[in-house]
């Protein structure tokens, strides 16, 4: 990502709550670095967010998630000056919002930003496409356009058949739905999203965050948002920024978190998180491939290739590296060993099994150990880029299950996890009980 991608700025913003008195001591200590404690002990203000910073780019999927108290929800609503920031520089789509007055900040917020919070807001009296074209009616849209604009976005949520329901009609899943495509709506140019997800009982959450990805990936929204949901974060997010005490700790995408945690409070905030389910085949990836090319066939230095790395054959690939199959190490060297083979050998070729790049852990499992061959690892032209074996693999899990066991050895149990215990987990016992 480049610096013209960039389509919002934070820099050095604080929110500080208190009166005027409080406020200017507050502000002064924070440039001498006193704890946002003995701020609160000894001016009575409270520093809900101190000094973030930090960009958001176009079409990315930003998180920022921490603990109860941290600032989060606050930082959201100072993005938009819902709340205003006690200090810093805030800057949307090149605009300086914080020079910005009432009527234009009003109008902002109604052209380029969108917001989801936990609670849907829904009117009762209006059905859900009066809900979801009543933005577009304050903007003063003509009715017929706000009507094709709301169905779009009833279509992207996939309400299609419930336009004419009255909220009272509908699930709480659907409701929060109708929520979103009240959003999307708008065609906003940032999305802020607050806990939406988190009032949703377990499976209908699950659905939403998938229906989640699958729009920002379809329409590639910028999205911003809020939770306390490890899992949620790692799933949905391209970046994470994770808050404690009113400060950004650390900046990072899910692979990043998982396996350079900034500090302790990361380590331990992230200790939960599975890398079965975060880190990617292009973490375990080895791009040292055997191989042979059907352009430019040489037996000998492969099987001896083969033979001195102990794998069991050689991926064969074309002129331009395009993944073409696999061939066992005895079918060289039978060919390396008969004209009459040799002229043939590609008729020797097999099926190699593949996956992505971006291919979690967890999918890629059942293909390698499915198989006593590397899987191979191609991108979209089917090139090859590397192979996951099978060691490197259950080296990977391994170590995250001796995490997880080290995490009981300590004594702390399953609900200290913030995405809080799975069915498997509700029988374990701590070590101290």
């Amino acid at each position: 990502m480049n610096q013209e991608d960039i389509i919002l700025r934070v820099q050095n913003v604080s929110q500080i709550f208190g009166n005027k008195r409080s406020l200017t001591s507050a502000r002064r200590m924070l440039t001498h670095e006193v704890s946002r404690e003995d701020i609160l002990k000894e001016t009575g203000a409270f520093v809900a967010v101190r000094d973030a910073s930090f960009v958001v780019h176009r079409g990315e999927f930003f998180i920022i998630m921490g603990l109860s108290g941290c600032g989060k929800s606050t930082l959201l609503r100072a993005i938009i000056r819902l709340v205003e920031p006690s200090a810093g520089e805030i800057e949307i789509d090149g605009q300086d919002v914080m020079n910005l007055d009432s009527a234009e900040l009003r109008m902002l917020r109604s052209t380029k930003m969108a917001m989801v919070f936990q609670r849907f807001g829904l009117q009762p009296h209006r059905s859900v496409i009066e809900n979801v074209e009543f933005g577009l009616l304050v903007m003063g849209m003509e009715p017929a356009e706000r009507r094709i604009r709301a169905m779009d976005a009833i279509t992207q949520v996939g309400l299609n058949g419930w336009e004419d329901h009255y909220p009272n009609a509908l699930s709480g899943g659907m409701q929060q739905r109708v929520g979103v495509a009240r959003a999307l709506a708008r065609d906003p140019l940032i999305l802020l999203m607050d806990e939406p997800f988190s009032g949703l009982d377990p499976l209908i959450r699950q659905r939403m965050q998938r229906e989640f990805a699958r729009l920002q990936a379809e329409i590639g929204l910028t999205i911003i948002m809020v939770t306390h949901d490890l899992d949620e974060a790692l799933t949905l997010g391209d970046r994470i920024a994770i808050m404690r005490d009113g400060e950004i700790v650390q900046i990072a995408t899910p692979e990043e978190l998982v396996i350079n945690p900034a500090d302790e409070y990361i380590e331990s905030f992230i200790e939960g998180a599975s890398a079965a389910k975060v880190l990617t085949a292009r973490h375990i990836m080895d791009p040292d491939v055997i191989t042979i090319s059907t352009n430019n066939v040489e037996f000998e230095p492969t099987i001896s290739k083969v033979k001195s790395e102990r794998e069991r054959g050689s991926f064969v690939i074309d002129e331009n590296r395009k993944l073409l199959g696999r061939i066992w190490l005895h079918k060289l060297i039978d060919a390396s060993r008969d004209e009459k083979l040799r002229a043939g050998w590609a008729e020797q070729i097999e099926p190699a099994l593949t996956t992505t790049m971006d291919a979690t852990l967890s999918e890629a499992f059942p293909l390698v150990i499915e198989t006593r061959f590397p899987v191979a690892v191609v991108d979209e032209a089917g090139t090859l880029l590397g192979q996951i074996t099978k060691n490197k693999l259950l080296e990977t899990l391994m170590k995250d299950i001796e995490r997880d066991a080290h995490v009981i050895d300590n004594g702390e149990t399953v609900a200290d996890d913030p995405r809080g215990p799975s069915p498997s987990d509700q029988t374990v016992q701590t070590v101290t009980d």
